[in-house]
């Protein structure tokens, strides 16, 4: 069963690398900020929920994967916070619907 558990370990934290490896090369590739905002947020989240389940296979207290999975939901709400506030200040202040 070990095995098993070390191969979806494998799986999940190599995968959650090609993410992570992903939003690096749309951040350098896209031409302009929000569209590499969006590449960069969208890779990382799954780059880093895929990691965060593979060391899951491998925790053995709970509380411990309780604290991955914490770590992981605060990443995602100061990410999505965090990615709000610079397309903010990347428009000028102003929103993105809206002309003037």
């Amino acid at each position: 069963m070990s095995l098993a558990l070390d191969a979806l370990t494998f799986l999940a934290v190599a995968a959650g690398g090609f993410f992570f490896l992903a939003g690096t090369v749309g951040l350098l590739r896209f031409p302009d900020t929000l569209s590499r905002l969006h590449a960069l947020t969208k890779a990382d989240n799954l780059g880093l929920g895929l990691i965060v389940l593979g060391l899951l296979f491998q925790m053995e207290d709970p509380f411990a994967a309780l604290k991955l999975v914490a770590v992981w939901l605060l990443t995602l709400l100061a990410g999505g916070a965090v990615t709000q506030l610079i397309a903010h200040a990347a428009l000028g202040g102003r929103s993105a619907g809206v002309t003037t």
